[in-house]
């Protein structure tokens, strides 16, 4: 009998996902607002894939979104401007990116694979500076163009269609990576992180398989990177950045790492209260931001998924 758990969908998933329909609908000035909240959510669910159900502890995952952000950029130029196109050549290029470091960073200790997750940042930075006649360099990737969608649909300025064409794609990759997770190789993933010793002995290729989880993490933050580059038509040397490796390491664990929404719910409440916090202090905004973070941290163990998952609890049992 197939297992219907790969494909149901709940209440919650209803009202998440609507809530994005209902917020652009009720605030179409804020669309392009809206469209990079998306991203950072994928871009988080991506570094939840290593981080909360592989426990690969990394901070480098910002190389694997600027590599797909420029390939998708470079692409545009020298290539193909046709949207679509561009997402799988950055999602095959972040992929193989992500393949072939992981066979440094499995093997390795918690502490020499945040060695070599900053190292990565560091060096994929250098190469962007290195190499500006192509990339930009420090101006950032500019020409991008982008066809419309299907020939049909152009991307304006308002942001309408940037909005829906992120929208399908995150919550597309999003269903897809709920269907891996709860597959076989999802749960040995995660029997993997809770218990190596167990999994060895039942026979589990552990290095395998933490090697793809890794890829696909990097190939999910890659499309994440491709969105960015396509909606706003610009690459800057920022997408590389170690800040925003800990920017989405914070909203991960904002959200709730090894939760599948967390990353999603991070990043809305993340961008929300920095937009707010940035309006009520322009000077202070990051003091109110990290106290605020703090006492989340501080009093929700596990991120605000903690909250949302018990109160889905008492509600069914009531």
């Amino acid at each position: 009998m197939k297992n219907d758990n790969y494909a149901r969908l709940s209440g919650f998933d209803f009202v998440f996902w609507g809530a994005f329909i209902l917020a652009a609908w009720m605030f179409p000035n804020h669309l392009p607002f809206l469209t990079l909240i998306l991203i950072y959510g994928l871009f988080a669910l991506a570094l939840d894939i290593a981080l909360g159900y592989a426990g690969i502890l990394t901070v480098g995952h910002a190389a694997f979104f600027g590599l797909g952000a420029y390939a998708a950029g470079l692409f545009s130029i020298y290539g193909s401007a046709e949207p679509l196109t561009g997402l799988v050549v950055a999602a095959i290029v972040s992929l193989l990116a992500g393949y072939l470091l992981s066979f440094l960073i499995v093997r390795g200790s918690d502490l020499s694979r945040l060695m070599i997750t900053i190292g990565t940042v560091v060096i994929f930075g250098e190469v962007i500076r290195r190499f500006s006649q192509v990339t930009g360099g420090t101006d950032g990737l500019l020409g991008i163009t982008i066809d419309p969608l299907f020939s049909l649909f152009e991307f304006d300025f308002d942001g309408k269609l940037s909005f829906v064409y992120t929208y399908v794609v995150t919550l597309a990759l999003f269903l897809w990576v709920r269907r891996l997770v709860r597959s076989p190789f999802g749960y040995s993933v995660r029997g993997i992180h809770e218990n190596p010793t167990r999994m060895l002995a039942m026979g589990t290729p552990i290095t395998q398989r933490l090697r793809w989880a890794y890829a696909i993490s990097a190939l999910v933050a890659g499309v994440a990177g491709a969105l960015l580059a396509q909606t706003n038509q610009f690459v800057g040397i920022e997408t590389v950045s170690f800040d925003l490796s800990a920017q989405i390491l914070i909203i991960l664990v904002l959200g709730g790492a090894g939760r599948l929404y967390g990353g999603l719910i991070g990043a809305v409440i993340y961008m929300i209260l920095h937009d707010v916090f940035a309006d009520m202090s322009p000077e202070y905004w990051m003091f109110w931001l990290g106290l605020f973070l703090i006492l989340i941290v501080s009093v929700g163990k596990g991120g605000i998924m903690t909250w949302i998952d018990t109160w889905r609890f008492r509600k069914e049992q009531s």
